[in-house]
């Protein structure tokens, strides 16, 4: 028996009943009714439901239904031998009876059986109007004439006098119990099935009134639907309702939880229309039963939670049986679990004996061939079904033939049932099964645990979960997967790429990796934190990219990575039990990056490792180096080389710093083969006056050259650097010096470097006289500067509390030693700094009062990183615009005469979030070789006021670096100047300045340093 159908025209199908009947008699009382009740008791019933074509004696759908029916239940109405289409019906079915052992059963509905079979009244008639009919084929007259004379001999049911309603329920029951004695006769020819029906049996209780559920659960094919029909078949009787509901996973998918629900309770209840209402309204219907419910493939808990929610929503004695490949799904629920077992060799023997029946083989084709079947399929049902379905009736070369291929390729009816477990896992869980199924099938349970956690899978959950879903079983502490189920994993993986082996997420077949190795451009084992040693690369010959990052075990590089000529790209960034690499020689033709970053551990080189040809860029940032090998010097197209924090190693005892300042620190050779190198970065390496700096000067190529945070208190003179650009010293304590440097300068960084006592700026006075800040419309962008310090210095001469500031000019102001004007405020610590800084400049030309000439200056972006950053003490904020930048700068139609300007005035525009309450600002302009008016040496004079109590030192001084994201800090010392040319309210106003509108008190702290850029190469 199967789930009812709700389709009556499925001609294809096995059929437990087939209804004959007069339409227009029955179609919508009694037949139908009889139906609907077949339909109630789980019997597949087919019936005519008018889709089939009319028109012809009998359809050959008609024909296969009745072939494929095991009863014909016929109902002689009074009408019914006036169709020839039913006559031709009750001739097929007779012979189907004679032919195929079909049970009939005749039900004769308000006729008299004595006129069926004598032809009599109706039936008479309606035979004589068929001869005068068929004058030509009178043969099939007599054949419907003896086939009714048989049918009325045949024992039935007689309706006249008769309660419709029992009649009903009496004739399905007698079919019902029929049905149960036929399927009880074909479990016996089930091979293996009583041993385990009773052994359910015994769970199960069937003796006890209390209510129990179980558990069948297994693996897909093992059979669990078999033995659960084959145990309802053999108890049913016991109960007063029961209910086989086949595959309700997939019926609540295509139905929906209300329909599954009235479906259940219809079954029950033998009641239609039913409007649930919930679980209890089924709880209220149920409880007073004494229930058999078989509920197959079950794959969702809301299935067991909705339907057979408690053991107190059904009668005493009442048995739930539960289907499902979720072992975990059911213990959830607290059912007892019974697991399915393979066949084993003598069960799986007696099936194929018993599938081979209908062929004939020779025995010793049979015995081979049942040996090589048994082995594949290792006692799974399904699997064995499979194989004999298609392998009998074969040729034994074809047999052959299919055998091999079914080795490297799964059945595909198999693999779809296999595969519905490993789709209902998620991305996590497929990878552990896969990995399990291509690499670790048999291997310790705790080893592979710690493997597949190191890729992030929670592998202790995900194996729990494989376990309860039959993909895997532990045995001994063992990962175990059935033959089939591995072949299923392996053919997803392989499904993948079928014809790109480099693409499948996996690899297991050996000549398919040796395949990919030898075509593999881009290997990544990052973060594989197992991984001790790496692998033998000596097959990967086109391996161009090899990333090894955070294998933080790896502590071996096989030596096959020195021949590797077409690699370009090596990274071990991170690996921190790395000490060494191979010795040499190497053949590394191809590299242009190695990354050595992070490799704590990794000490020294190996010889002849410099002969890299093609090197641009070698990274080895926090290793454990002491030098640069002198073999480095023969690299001649590197580019960049970083080596920040490079110490030498880490000291055997924590008690002891590893390295003290005054040790020698990092080692330099002679760099000078470096001909390409555009950047150094040798920050916090320990550098000091005994390192052999002196070198430097040879990397005529250099742009970059980073020596923050060493210890050396001089340099050499850089000046020969006619490439250098960017020159970085912030934290070098020590430093009391700037060397010369190249007129190509562009940042110089010495914040916190409080040891600086002089700097001139003859090393970049020439730097500010020729560069030109570029401008856009009525945009002037300047140069950054910011310092510490906590009062403008002595050139911002005109200055105010307030916003705005004017400066009335002095008649003499412009001259040839003019190079710029600077707008400065004070900014107070706490501030922030990041956005909006610029200031709106207006200019009155001679014979005018009004502004009318007006620019904006804002800081150039691109060299400058001035974030977001709290400032912790006071700083001076300068903008510098050079004098060069205007010469071909008219906005207004004509180039500025500025003979003619004779006030200037500049509103700032900080931003209250970033600056806070600003304390002073000012406008000051610049001068070399002489001011105007004090005939001052060749240098912007940035000095400081001291405090009352401290001599004044001797010269004034200025350090320009280019700002940073790093807070600025540190000191250089600078001269107290003559205050004659300072205005301020306090003072009264000098003869040649405009008068500043808010008076403010002037307190200069030492200048620390200048913070500046420039736009050399800026269009």
């Amino acid at each position: 028996m199967a789930f009812p159908s709700s389709s009556s025209s499925s001609s294809q199908g096995s059929y437990d009943v087939f209804l004959s009947f007069r339409g227009e008699d029955t179609r919508n009382n009694f037949t139908a009714h009889l139906y609907q009740e077949l339909r109630t008791k789980g019997i597949n019933t087919f019936i005519d439901d008018d889709k089939l074509e009319r028109g012809r004696l009998i359809s050959p759908a008609l024909v296969t239904a009745i072939e494929n029916s095991m009863f014909s239940i016929i109902v002689l109405s009074e009408n019914y031998a006036s169709s020839k289409w039913c006559l031709e019906e009750l001739a097929k079915i007779l012979e189907c009876m004679k032919t195929r052992g079909q049970r009939v059963l005749p039900i004769f509905y308000n006729v008299d059986p004595s006129d069926v079979k004598k032809q009599r009244g109706k039936f008479g008639a309606a035979l004589a109007e068929h001869e005068k009919n068929l004058t030509e084929n009178m043969e099939r007259v007599q054949i419907w004439k003896d086939a009714l004379t048989q049918v009325a001999n045949l024992s039935g049911w007689e309706s006249r006098n008769k309660n419709e309603l029992l009649l009903i329920k009496e004739i399905v029951k007698h079919v019902f119990n029929k049905l149960i004695n036929i399927c009880s006769g074909d479990t016996e020819k089930l091979v293996g099935i009583d041993a385990r029906i009773q052994e359910i049996k015994m769970r199960l209780r069937l003796e006890s009134d209390d209510v129990g559920m179980i558990g069948i659960w297994g693996m897909g094919g093992i059979g669990k639907t078999t033995l659960a029909r084959a145990l309802y078949n053999e108890i049913s009787r016991q109960f007063e309702a029961h209910s086989f509901l086949e595959d309700v996973g997939k019926v609540l998918v295509n139905k929906g939880l209300i329909k599954l629900q009235q479906i259940f309770l219809y079954d029950l209840l033998e009641e239609k229309d039913l409007n649930t209402k919930g679980f209890t309204f089924i709880k209220a219907r149920l409880h007073s039963k004494k229930a058999l419910v078989v509920l197959d493939n079950v794959n969702d808990p809301k299935i067991l939670e909705c339907l057979v929610g408690n053991w107190d929503w059904f009668g005493r004695g009442s048995r739930i049986i539960i289907t499902a490949r979720d072992k975990h799904l059911l213990i959830a629920h607290g059912v007892l679990c019974y697991q399915v077992p393979t066949f084993n060799y003598d069960e799986a023997y007696g099936f194929i004996k018993r599938h081979s029946l209908k062929h004939e083989l020779l025995i010793g084709d049979f015995l081979e061939l049942s040996k090589e079947m048994i082995d594949y399929a290792k006692g799974l049902p399904l699997a064995l079904k499979v194989l004999c379905s298609s392998l009998f009736g074969m040729s034994k070369k074809e047999r052959r033939n299919q055998l091999d291929k079914l080795k490297s390729t799964l059945h595909k009816k198999i693999e779809e049932v296999l595969r519905i477990s490993y789709d209902g896992l998620d991305d996590k869980e497929k990878n552990i099964f896969l990995d399990i199924a291509c690499f670790f099938k048999g291997e310790d349970k705790d080893y592979v645990i710690e493997i597949l956690d190191g890729c992030g899978f929670f592998s202790s959950c995900g194996i729990r979960t494989l376990v309860n879903k039959s993909l895997i079983s532990i045995y001994g502490n063992k990962l175990e997967m059935h033959d089939l189920i591995q072949e299923m994993g392996i053919e997803i993986v392989r499904q993948q790429f079928v014809q790109e082996l480099g693409k499948r997420s996996r690899l297991w077949f050996h000549e398919d990796i040796i395949d990919v190795l030898e075509k593999l451009k881009c290997m990544d084992l990052s973060h594989s934190k197992y991984l001790i040693e790496t692998p033998n690369l000596s097959r990967v010959t086109n391996l161009e990219r090899l990333v090894l990052e955070d294998c933080v075990s790896l502590c071996k590089v096989h030596p096959s990575l020195r021949d590797l000529k077409n690699l370009n790209f090596l990274s071990f960034k991170n690996c921190k039990m790395l000490k060494s690499l191979p010795s040499g020689p190497y053949d590394l033709k191809s590299l242009a990056t190695l990354i050595l970053s992070g490799c704590s551990k990794f000490e020294q080189f190996p010889e002849n490792f410099g002969y890299l040809e093609m090197l641009k860029k070698l990274y080895a940032d926090g290793t454990a180096l002491r030098e640069l090998p002198s073999s480095l010097s023969s690299l001649r197209n590197l580019e960049i080389l970083s080596f920040v924090g490079c110490k030498g190693p880490p000291s055997a005892s924590w008690l002891f710093p590893r390295r003290s300042s005054n040790s020698t620190g990092f080692i330099l050779h002679n760099l000078s083969g470096l001909c390409s190198l555009r950047k150094l970065d040798l920050s916090d390496c320990n550098l000091s006056d005994e390192t052999n700096l002196s070198c430097l000067v040879y990397l005529s190529s250099l742009k970059d050259l980073y020596l923050c945070e060493n210890n050396f208190v001089t340099l050499p003179n850089l000046s020969r650097l006619s490439r250098l650009e960017r020159f970085r010293l912030a934290n070098c304590t020590r430093l009391q010096e700037l060397p010369d440097l190249p007129s190509s300068i562009v940042q110089v960084d010495a914040r916190n470097c409080t040891s600086l006592k002089n700097v001139s700026l003859r090393n970049v006075q020439s730097f500010l006289l020729k560069n030109r800040v570029i401008w856009d419309l009525n945009f002037v962008l300047a140069l950054e500067i910011l310092t510490p310090g906590s009062r403008l210095p002595d050139w911002i001469r005109y200055q105010s509390s307030g916003k705005e500031v004017i400066a009335e000019l002095s008649p003499n102001w412009f001259n040839s030693n003019f190079l710029g004007f600077g707008f400065a405020n004070v900014v107070p610590k706490f501030s922030n700094l990041g956005l909006s800084r610029f200031v709106y400049c207006y200019l009155s030309l001679s014979r005018s009062s009004d502004f009318t000439h007006g620019f904006r200056v804002v800081p150039y972006p691109h060299f400058l990183c001035l974030n977001r950053q709290m400032l912790t003490l006071d700083h001076v904020y300068l903008l510098y615009v050079p004098l060069s930048s205007f010469s071909d700068w008219c906005p207004w139609g004509h180039i500025i005469n500025w003979h003619q300007v004779t006030h200037i005035k500049a509103s700032f525009q900080p931003r209250s979030d970033q600056f806070g309450e600003v304390k002073r600002y000012g406008i000051g302009l610049a001068y070399s070789n002489e001011d105007v008016n004090h005939n001052n040496p060749p240098m912007i004079q940035f000095g400081s006021i001291s405090s009352a109590s401290s001599p004044p030192p001797n010269k004034s001084t200025v350090v320009l670096t280019e700002i940073h994201d790093e807070e600025p800090s540190g000191s250089v010392d600078g001269s107290e100047l003559d205050n004659s040319g300072y205005y301020t309210a306090d003072e009264g106003e000098p003869a040649e300045t405009a008068c500043s509108k808010d008076p403010s008190e002037s307190e200069m702290q030492p200048q620390k340093r200048l913070k500046c850029s420039h736009f050399q190469d800026i269009p």
